[in-house]
Order: structure tokens, then sequence, then C-alpha cells
């Protein structure tokens, strides 16, 4: 399996060049917007294909030397895609809401899942341990407010090695506890996300349902070419993922081409448009 491909008219197909209104931005987010249409900010896919393309690799290396990556999105209209997503590539998730120190205070949240599966062996062998109807009630209702925390992180044993984020802004916690244990962050970012705060910034529209499953398509994709390529024990690997780096730099370098080329024609329109009214008021 390689390294998923995707082109232009997917990810304006999907609707990734729509940022949010105007009055929600964050100016960090300038270089990466290409205009304004209704008062809406649109992105440029120029600057996000060789910053997606990025994160690709950086996932399809972590898997590949046997990292465990956590999904996060938490936001409604991803959590079901983020939970399907986590569970193709046999990684984990938090899709219901980000408690406080699941990183950073790990232990802590180590000995609630251990809990949590005390309980659930208990209502299961209920009849066996003499607990009463009313007592196998009140643990059901615990087991299902912890089952929704904890639920797609049961099996993590451990802090993983990478975390993925939808939303930048609605998961500052989770990626604040990344950053201090130094966990590589890829992200989507939307225009009022700040990009400095995480380590492979995807700038894209992080609230549209076919936007966010074609990045966890891709995401999930690349994370099974690098479990492939542990498990197949390519000796090529250090060089095929230099080979990928090389190709997302030529891809961002092509950007920034095509971008100083646009800059320089509307440069010239302006000059030209001057020298014409220069003319008309002689």
């Amino acid at each position: 399996m390689a390294l998923p491909t995707f082109t232009m008219k997917q990810l304006m197909e999907a609707g990734v060049h729509f940022g949010h209104h105007t009055r929600r931005w964050n100016p960090l987010m300038t270089p990466y917007v290409y205009g304004v249409k209704d008062k809406i900010h649109i992105i440029n896919l120029n600057k996000t294909a060789p910053l997606l393309h990025k994160s690709l690799v950086a996932l399809e290396t972590i898997a590949a030397a046997g990292g465990k990556i956590l999904f996060v999105a938490t936001k409604h209209q991803a959590r079901d895609i983020v939970k399907d997503a986590a569970e193709r590539c046999g990684q984990y998730y938090v899709n219901n809401r980000w408690l406080g120190g699941m990183l950073t205070n790990w232990t802590t949240v180590s000995q609630s899942i251990a809990r949590l599966k005390r309980m659930e062996s208990n209502i299961e062998n209920a009849t066996s341990l003499g607990f009463t109807k009313k007592e196998v009630g009140v643990m059901s209702k615990e087991v299902a407010k912890l089952r929704d925390i904890f639920g797609g992180i049961l099996d993590m044993k451990g802090v993983p090695q990478a975390i993925i984020v939808i939303d930048v802004p609605r998961e500052l916690n989770a990626v604040r506890e990344a950053k201090n244990l130094n966990i590589p962050t890829i992200a989507i970012c939307d225009t009022n996300a700040n990009p400095e705060i995480v380590d492979y910034p995807v700038p894209g529209n992080d609230d549209a349902s076919r936007a966010t499953q074609l990045y966890c398509d891709l995401f999930v994709d690349a994370i099974l070419s690098g479990i492939e390529k542990r498990l197949g024990g390519v000796a090529s690997k250090k060089e095929e993922t230099a080979i990928a780096m090389e190709e997302a730099e030529n891809l961002e370098h092509e950007a920034q081409v095509k971008e100083a080329k646009q800059k320089s024609k509307t440069s010239e329109a302006r000059a030209e448009r001057r020298s014409k009214l220069a003319e008309k008021a002689e």
C-alpha cells in the first residue's frame, strides 16, 4: 500500500477551501487565505496541498515506527467520522469530551479506565457476585458516562506518539497537552485557528462533513501504509520517506512559484491601469 494521493478537484469538491466568516478569523492564518467572497474567507488550496501531503508523510512514518495515533474531534458533525476512521486503522479516538489531563495526567486516566473495565466485569457477572438490580442499574449509568469519555482509548496503554485534531480552537486543551509532552500534532486549521501551535497545520474547512471525511480517509490510508511497511519489513523505508518529504517540499515550492507569478501578473495589470489613467489625465 502506497502513500495516499489526492487532487485539487477532490479538495474543491469537498469544500476544503471555504473558511469562516470574515469576523471570525485569526490574523496568523493570513498567509493561507486566498481572498474573500460574500464575507467568507477563501483558503488558498495551493498552500493546503503541500502541507496536507507533508502531514500524510509524517503519519506514515510514525505508524511505520509502531507509534500510536489519537484522533480528536468532539464536534457533533465529526464524531462518527473520526470514530470510524480510528477503528478502520486500529488507532484510538476521543470524540465526546476532552477530559483535562487526558495526556498530561495519564496515570489518573488509566486508573479511571481500569475502574471502568472492573465495573463492566461486575455487571457481566452480577448474579454470581451477588449484586442487586439497583446496584447494577447505578453501575450501568456510570459505565455509560465513562464509556462516552474513555471508549476510544480503552486499549491505548500510554500516551500516543501523535494526535490528529480536526478543530484547533475547540480542542485547544488537547493541543496544549500534546505540546507540553512534545507529541507531534497534525491539525486541520480553519481561518479562526492558530497554525503556530501545531506541528503539521493543514489549512482547510473544519466544519463540512465531506471535508472531514476526506481528511480522515487520507489519514487512515497513510497510517495503514505505514503499518504495512512495518509489518512487511521494508528495507528502503527511510529512503522512501526521504523521497516523500522531497516531494512535499517540491509541491510547496511549486505553490510558492505559482503565487509569485500571480502576484507579478496582478502588479503588471495595476501598473498598466495606472499608465492608462495617467495618459487620460494628460
